[in-house]
């Protein structure tokens, strides 16, 4: 079988196709949390190189818009809201700031491992469910909250065995409880002040243990062209003190040209799709959704082992269940290093 052309940069770089190409801590908690793009798309099967790769990588985002369904809504309509008979509640903001680290080894060419360590940096403010969406109301539950921790680790393996070209990888893995899900905010209600727990979708991590399902395809369209396909699925095992974020599924297209060899202009289109938040614990109304991005970017070689990435994700479509807080737009960048 003819082998898949890659360009100069990805033998030189020699990167892993899971290097944080999987979503990151909260992503499936919250259909507008998290960041879905795949930052690094280049088989390391497809030139035989085996050895250990490490990437850090930061993305913002910061969700300040607030949406039901798919359009946009004021605080004062959400406020009056009712579902059943809890009112809705209206959120502020919330600033997510992750920065990432992965390690991967090549064992060979046929396998794999790759480890994910999130930290979160997070600010959440809400009005609660007693609001008129500008001013709280007594005994809403609103409170302001910042969380700095360790999120969930993700450990993942990979097979590059089923094609001779060696440019499908078949992935599975876990996420573990790793992050604290027990975290508190400071109630801002004059009534039931001091700590108050932070929600569940918001906490640093889930407190449950996820399997990851996947696959990622490379290929090229002309000598100067290639593309990645990727979908990916996580699901929680069991739940946790009375939560279980919902399945999660993530699709990924991308095109990327390498004649230039100082930077690689790339552009990706990435579907997310969630399912709601279960249990006692969950919020089961504002949680999940169906999110469509256009994400271009660029990948920049600083060296022989090291290259610098940035993308800009924006929203194509959105349509979230209840009502829920988006980001108008995303910024992730990073730095890959082949040992």
């Amino acid at each position: 079988m003819k082998r898949v052309a890659l360009s100069p940069v990805a033998a030189v770089l020699a990167t892993s196709l899971l290097s944080l190409t999987l979503p990151t801590q909260s992503a499936w908690a919250c259909a507008s949390c998290g960041c879905n793009l795949s930052a690094d798309w280049d088989n390391p099967g497809l030139l035989g190189d085996t050895g250990f790769k490490l990437d850090v990588r930061y993305d913002y985002l910061n969700q300040n818009q607030l949406r039901s369904g798919t359009g946009t809504i004021s605080s004062f309509a959400a406020s009056q809201i009712v579902h059943g008979d809890e009112p809705q509640e209206v959120e502020k903001y919330t600033r997510n700031n992750y920065l990432t680290v992965a390690m991967d080894y090549t064992v060979n060419r046929d396998w794999g491992v790759n480890l994910q360590l999130p930290y979160v940096v997070r600010n959440h403010s809400t009005l609660g469910t007693a609001s008129d969406g500008a001013t709280p109301g007594a005994d809403g539950g609103q409170y302001d909250s910042r969380t700095a921790s360790l999120g969930d680790v993700k450990l993942i393996g990979r097979y590059m065995g089923l094609l001779p070209a060696r440019n499908l990888a078949l992935l599975f893995g876990l996420k573990l409880a790793t992050g604290s899900h027990t975290e508190t905010g400071t109630s801002t209600d004059p009534n039931n002040p001091g700590p108050v727990d932070i929600d569940r979708g918001l906490q640093p991590g889930t407190g449950t243990t996820d399997l990851i399902l996947g696959a990622t395809y490379v290929g090229s369209l002309t000598p100067t062209v290639n593309y990645m396909l990727q979908g990916l699925f996580q699901s929680a095992l069991r739940a946790s003190d009375g939560y279980r974020p919902g399945n999660g599924v993530n699709l990924n297209a991308g095109l990327r040209y390498t004649a230039w060899s100082s930077a690689q202009p790339q552009l990706q289109l990435n579907i997310r799709h969630a399912l709601r938040d279960m249990g006692e614990n969950a919020d089961q109304v504002s949680t999940g959704g169906t999110l469509v991005y256009l994400s271009p970017g660029v990948n920049v070689p600083l060296n022989r082992q090291a290259a610098f990435y940035g993308y800009i994700q924006v929203p194509l479509y959105q349509d979230v269940n209840g009502v829920q807080l988006a980001p108008k737009y995303t910024a992730s960048v990073g730095v890959r290093y082949a040992f």
